[in-house]
């Protein structure tokens, strides 16, 4: 698996979301490598670790990501959300958990509202057997729809996407699978770590209010919620300064 490391200071894991890289992260990285030492992965299947064979399964990922990494603070956008939370509820050296437009689930239930139908997933599933990259494109647009900054921020995802190649049509496959199946609710209430979530007000995939419940789900005191007003879902790309902000002090603060 690839895994790029830069800067100095306190270690941060930058895990990507579905069919991107870890070159998406360029604004976080650019802006906190002078503060932190930044290790940014590529997922099995996409970017520069294509051709890594390892399932886009939580456990398998969680191992390969910490067996080449120091003790961190392990962040996580979207689906990079679910592995960055299994590895705060499982391994001791992550440090604190930062999710960026990321809940524990991020398919609708009776008791959890405030995410994405189920059919959504099953047609992106049906869609890419037909229509490889043009499925890609309409979840990009997911991505960015409702965003302050929606045009320029499809720009980017569009320009990153091909950027290290095409992912692999089998890791798209699973990470929707991993998607669509994954509920780590149960994990919140004894979730020791300090935690910062992180979403965007205008994000159309992950409500902002879901991120909240989430957040208000864990122990007392150790995680805080912010919402970033206009933001999308990925409000990294169109408001980079604040999410930078917000993720410097909460690495400075776990040491």
């Amino acid at each position: 698996m690839h895994i790029h490391v830069s800067g100095s200071g306190p270690a941060l894991v930058l895990i990507h979301g579905w069919a991107l890289h870890g070159g998406i992260f360029a604004p976080l990285v650019e802006r906190l490598a002078p503060h932190c030492q930044l290790h940014v992965v590529d997922l099995p299947g996409h970017g520069f670790s294509r051709d890594d064979s390892t399932p886009l399964k939580l456990p398998y990922l969680v191992n390969a990501i910490a067996a080449a990494t120091p003790p961190a603070v392990w962040c996580g956008w979207s689906l990079g959300g679910l592995v960055a939370l299994h590895a705060a509820a499982t391994l001791p050296q992550v440090r604190g958990l930062a999710m960026l437009a990321a809940t524990p689930r991020l398919v609708r239930a009776a008791d959890w509202p405030d995410a994405v139908e189920p059919a959504v997933f099953e047609q992106f599933g049906q869609d890419l057997q037909q229509d490889y990259r043009g499925t890609l494109e309409r979840f990009l647009a997911l991505d960015v729809m409702g965003s302050q900054h929606a045009r320029s921020e499809l720009r980017t995802l569009r320009d990153a996407l091909v950027e290290r190649g095409e992912p692999e049509p089998r890791a798209l496959h699973e990470g929707l699978a991993l998607l669509e199946r994954t509920d780590l609710r149960g994990a919140l209430p004894a979730l020791h770590k300090p935690g910062l979530w992180i979403g965007g007000q205008r994000d159309r995939l992950v409500a902002a209010s879901a991120m909240h419940r989430a957040a208000a789900q864990t122990p007392a005191g150790l995680h805080v919620a912010h919402t970033i007003d206009g933001g999308g879902h990925a409000p990294f790309l169109g408001h980079a300064d604040p999410v930078a902000g917000l993720l410097q002090r909460f690495v400075a603060d776990c040491g």
